[in-house]
């Protein structure tokens, strides 16, 4: 393999790819389904249900910011693995059937192990592709993100129909002990780094955020905002609209576009620099939520899956090749854990802070306004991002 095209697809890369997209699976197979289970278990009120589901993403927030400083001192594989046997032993806690205030515990715990365990994925995913192609590279792990994504909710809705609870935990009990066996064959390079006088004395925000990834992080939070209404509302929206079978199929057109394209844009933010994908990619998101606002058939509908696939979809992934890219390597692994501090935020949040205004403003309008509010985005990236990228291509 030449110098100018290394070798991307190592075994390390596939396990660690693995290992994220088992673990991802588990949460969005639980996040659809949890609040069912609340209900019929414990006689959970609408919001203790939703709860019982969010909870999990202030867990999977807290274990990136207890971990994100430590995980390059510790080792981002003894990370890893310590995750994963938090993350199956929290699994395990599904099985006792308490009480509600056990089940939101078990839920917070589980998400602090992804929170862990995801963070060192994307360090060690970062560590161990060649910077020549890291915008490549991260756009092929992430397919891992998408493709859980996908395919967690609708393996969760299929089981909670045809199986039991039980049965769902012993499948992600499963997905967890696979995914621990796989992470001891993952290796990772050996960095150095900075003395703790440097890195760890005192209390500074450093120590939590890196500096160098909060503005495009800030831009992460942005776009995950603009996503959160339709991860969290499309249902929603395609009963009011009399959409709902086509409205099952939005996901995997989402995520299908998503495949054929991010190998495209990733080959194309390590070649001509990231600019080059994120500007189309706003156009293609605010596209997107413009024609969600006005759809009335079922064509329409996927058509707006495919604009917010090729535009959140491919931004997700260059956003956090660009968070790594500006990061020192002995760092890279507190530039993952803020990247993705400011991903689960915006996707965490963004539908609470939406609930409020839908009722005044209704779907159509709300997903008008989230597509003036993606192009303003778009002009924020210009000032944090942009201006910066296009004249480090100019003085090349």
């Amino acid at each position: 393999m030449s110098k100018r095209h290394p070798k991307l697809w190592t075994k390390d890369f596939i396990f660690v790819s693995g290992v994220n997209f088992f673990l991802t699976l588990v949460f969005y197979l639980l996040i659809v389904t949890i609040a069912v289970y609340a209900v019929d278990e414990y006689n959970a009120s609408t919001s203790q249900a939703g709860l019982a589901a969010g909870i999990a993403i202030i867990g999977t927030l807290s274990g990136r910011l207890l971990i994100g400083r430590s995980v390059d001192q510790i080792g981002s594989k003894r990370v890893l693995v310590g995750g994963l046997i938090l993350f199956t032993l929290t699994t395990l806690l599904y099985f006792l059937n308490l009480n509600l205030p056990f089940l939101l515990l078990t839920r917070f715990l589980h998400g602090l192990a992804l929170g862990i365990a995801s963070t060192a994925c994307g360090t060690i995913v970062a560590q161990v592709i060649p910077a020549a192609r890291k915008g490549e590279g991260i756009g092929y792990f992430s397919m891992s993100n998408t493709l859980s994504a996908a395919l967690g909710p609708f393996i969760g809705i299929y089981m909670s129909q045809h199986a039991s609870f039980q049965l769902i935990f012993v499948l992600c009990l499963v997905l967890g002990l696979f995914s621990l066996v796989a992470a001891f064959f993952v290796k990772q390079p050996l960095l150095a780094p900075l003395p703790a006088s440097e890195e760890t004395k005192g209390f500074k925000l450093s120590q939590f955020l890196e500096p160098k990834a909060v503005p495009i992080a800030i831009i992460t939070l942005a776009i995950s905002f603009c996503y959160s209404s339709v991860l969290s509302f499309i249902n929603f929206y395609a009963s009011e609209i009399n959409l709902v079978n086509a409205a099952s199929f939005f996901f995997i057109v989402y995520a299908a576009v998503i495949l054929v394209t991010r190998p495209i844009t990733g080959r194309l933010l390590d070649v001509k620099g990231a600019n080059y994908v994120m500007y189309p990619a706003f156009l293609a998101l605010a596209a997107g939520l413009l024609l969600l606002s006005t759809v009335n058939t079922g064509v329409t509908l996927l058509l707006s899956a495919a604009l917010i696939g090729l535009g959140f979809g491919n931004m997700q992934s260059c956003t956090q090749a660009i968070a790594v890219k500006l990061t020192p390597p002995h760092r890279m692994g507190l530039a993952t854990s803020t990247f993705f501090i400011f991903l689960d935020a915006g996707i965490g949040f963004g539908p609470y802070i939406l609930g409020l205004i839908i009722p005044s403003t209704g779907y159509r309008e709300m997903y008008v306004i989230l597509s003036v509010f993606a192009l303003a985005t778009a002009v924020l990236y210009y000032f944090l991002h942009g201006k910066k990228e296009q004249a480090k291509i100019t003085a090349a």
